[in-house]
């Protein structure tokens, strides 16, 4: 019996890992990338990385979104986020569905102005701090625990549920992803259901070869003592921003 249970577990495994290599024939990934994710004890980024302490546009392993795949200037992502990306742009596009990035990476001091004009916007109806920050948490990720800080992350053509639902302008672009993004890598974080962390968004799409092995580091390395400086951070702790947010996603994308 133990021999037949290692079977099915062999089998199992190379069924796993010929499913990973074809997502990363269809993306384009580098097996230098999933080398790096998968060598044990090297972590692959570093901390300021992790919390968004950089700067993209000097940063090697980021390049510039253009046209026709974003209508937005200053865009970027990391360069096998963006590989990826162009064959998902062009697959939708053979089936007429368009996409459109509406915000890719955006680094600490990004984070914090969002955070912090929000922070002053719902001071009114939320005036007592918790209260305010659950707020904002319920869409927008506090500074130095954001997703898009990694260059793997992007919002696609809307920021609002409803228009990606029945009836909505984007129905059918959120029926195409459903279908066919994990064929080139991507996933949902943050779908319905979920016990913690933000609000659904179908708008936004994740890089999972990369974006796994960054979560892993930043639990493994990363503290809510780590998040600072900016309006409310010391309640990073007691919201339990790293399991509940960082790490309250879709299982799919863990």
């Amino acid at each position: 019996m133990s021999v037949l249970l290692w079977m099915i577990g062999f089998f199992m495994s190379g069924c796993q890992q010929a499913a990973q290599d074809q997502v990363s024939r269809n993306a384009g990934i580098p097996a230098s990338v999933h080398a790096q994710a998968d060598t044990s004890g090297k972590s692959p980024v570093g901390a300021d990385y992790l919390l968004g302490k950089f700067n993209p546009a000097t940063h090697p392993d980021f390049v510039k979104v253009d046209k026709p795949y974003t209508d937005r200037a200053g865009m970027m992502l990391r360069k096998e986020t963006f590989e990826a990306f162009k064959k998902m742009w062009a697959a939708a596009r053979a089936d007429n569905i368009s996409l459109r990035i509406i915000s890719s990476t955006r680094n600490f001091d990004q984070q914090k102005n969002i955070w912090e004009t929000k922070w002053e916007r719902f001071a009114k109806d939320a005036p007592a701090p918790k209260d305010r920050a659950l707020k904002i948490l319920e869409f927008s990720s506090m500074p130095g625990s954001s997703r898009h800080h990694w260059g793997t992350d992007i919002d696609l053509n809307d920021l609002n549920n409803p228009s990606f639902e029945a009836g909505g302008k984007y129905q059918k672009v959120y029926e195409w992803l459903s279908a066919h993004a994990h064929e080139y890598g991507f996933c949902q974080p943050y779908t319905a259901g979920r016990a913690h962390g933000y609000q659904e968004e179908k708008w936004h799409w994740s890089f999972s070869p990369l974006s796994k092995p960054f979560l892993e580091e930043y639990k493994k390395t990363i503290s809510e003592s780590d998040i600072t400086g900016f309006k409310g951070a010391d309640l990073a702790p007691e919201l339990h921003t790293v399991e509940y947010y960082v790490g309250g996603i879709n299982q799919d994308c863990q």
